[in-house]
């Protein structure tokens, strides 16, 4: 370790998507900081860890935005109206792609012209992309949100939003699931 550092320190230097996360757990506490090097999706463990540092809800909202940030760009392609989702208040497209075999693996990208809801968007793809549909179908949802306290910090039309995306997400698990 150089001069000036230490083992509880966040590190200094990493940008993009932990960049705020990491000035917050800064000023506010002495835990160590796992920060990511570029900007890309977190995980939904990762997610977790940065929601217990951040008690105010400002910065959680701000961390929510980020979170939609560090999405990949959606192909233009993909702007259309079989992938739009109805039911939100704001323009939401969910890009869905499903893999072979008996319980196949679901993948998305997404994408909205709200920040906040775009954040969510990152937050049910840590949480759903990339499980097979057995696991998707196994997911209760309404635990996650509760555990992050969204539909306590959300207006109803965001509520109702996030819930149409799960609803989205959860039937094309149900039609690709396995019979049983």
């Amino acid at each position: 370790m150089g001069p000036g550092t230490s083992k509880t320190a966040p590190p200094t230097g990493a940008g993009g998507l932990f960049s705020c996360v990491s000035r917050w757990r800064r000023s506010r506490y002495t835990g160590r900081v796992r920060l990511m090097e570029t900007a890309v999706a977190a995980t939904l463990e990762e997610i977790r860890e940065n929601f217990s540092f951040l008690d105010d809800w400002e910065d959680r909202y701000r961390y929510v935005i980020e979170l939609g940030k560090a999405l990949p760009p959606l192909p233009e392609a993909a702007y259309t109206d079989e992938n739009k989702v109805r039911g939100c208040a704001s323009q939401v497209w969910l890009d869905m792609h499903l893999g072979a075999g008996p319980d196949p693996i679901l993948t998305f990208d997404g994408d909205s012209d709200a920040h906040i809801v775009k954040g969510l968007i990152a937050i049910l793809h840590a949480t759903y992309s990339g499980r097979h549909v057995s696991e998707i179908l196994a997911i209760r949802p309404e635990a996650i949100f509760d555990e992050f306290n969204l539909h306590e910090h959300l207006t109803p039309q965001r509520s109702n939003g996030l819930r149409s995306m799960v609803d989205r997400l959860r039937k094309t698990a149900q039609a690709a699931a396995p019979a049983a």
